[in-house]
């Protein structure tokens, strides 16, 4: 498919809506957020809705940072991703590969937001100064600056990637076969290993049988998604309403404070 430059013009309204939401506090910048939209302006939102949730899934697990490292934006398969799912699903496009083909653009966009932050660097200062001297239109500008910038920044990038839709399909056409084989394996693994790198941070000996259980219903007895969250909410009351709750161990606690020191 080909998309059109009015909804070249609403991609990019809606990336750069997403971007500011980043540093608004809003979570708009998350890959099934901007998949939905996307998938809604170029009329696929199965696709957009398939692409957003296997995004969404590894981007759980290596889309936090740790420490002081910086990892890769959603903006990638959320936008750039998503489009060459939709626009390229005729020739073969699946949403694992365009996840597997969609991080290098995440990592490039996260490069240039870092760059527009160091850009803004001083941009409080020069709010604090232009407050002090009574310029309340620069106060305004400098203290929305960084957010402007990333209005502008993210309409550029929805616009760009939805008109180069013909630029990405012979990008695509030059991969060959077996490349893009293995793109297809290595995207369909990234959300088992976003997710396993949140249990590795927050598993706990006490989830181990539950873990087996999802594991069985999936594997051995095909559960459907749906059904696998009802079991896990049954787990969840049981573990509350018999013990779980940290009841006994107030009740414990107010003993031994009794008896003295």
């Amino acid at each position: 498919m080909d998309a059109t430059l009015t909804q070249g013009i609403l991609v990019g309204l809606f990336a750069a809506f997403c971007l500011t939401g980043q540093i608004m506090g809003t979570y708009t910048n998350r890959a099934i957020f901007l998949s939905f939209g996307v998938g809604l302006i170029l009329g696929d939102v199965q696709t957009g809705l398939i692409m957003g949730a296997t995004a969404e899934l590894a981007f759980m697990g290596f889309g936090v940072g740790a420490g002081g490292t910086v990892p890769p934006n959603p903006i990638g398969p959320g936008i750039v991703g998503t489009i060459m799912a939709i626009a390229l699903k005729d020739q073969g496009m699946t949403p694992e590969k365009a996840l597997a083909l969609s991080l290098p653009f995440a990592v490039m966009i996260q490069f240039m937001i870092t760059f527009i932050y160091s850009l803004n660097a001083g941009s409080l200062t020069q709010a604090k100064k232009a407050l002090l001297e009574g310029n309340y239109k620069k106060f305004k500008l400098s203290s929305n600056l960084t957010a402007i910038l990333f209005a502008i920044f993210g309409f550029v990038v929805g616009l760009v990637a939805t008109l180069s839709i013909d630029l990405l399909r012979s990008f695509v056409e030059i991969i060959p076969q077996w490349l893009m084989n293995g793109l297809s394996v290595a995207g369909g693994l990234l959300p088992a290993i976003g997710f396993a790198m949140i249990l590795n941070v927050m598993v706990k000996k006490e989830y181990i049988p539950a873990l087996i259980l999802g594991y069985v219903c999936i594997s051995y007895l095909a559960m459907p998604v749906i059904g696998l969250a009802f079991v896990g909410a049954i787990l969840a009351f049981n573990n509350f309403y018999n013990g779980g709750n940290g009841s006994s161990e107030e009740e414990e606690g107010e003993e031994v404070f009794e008896d003295g020191i």
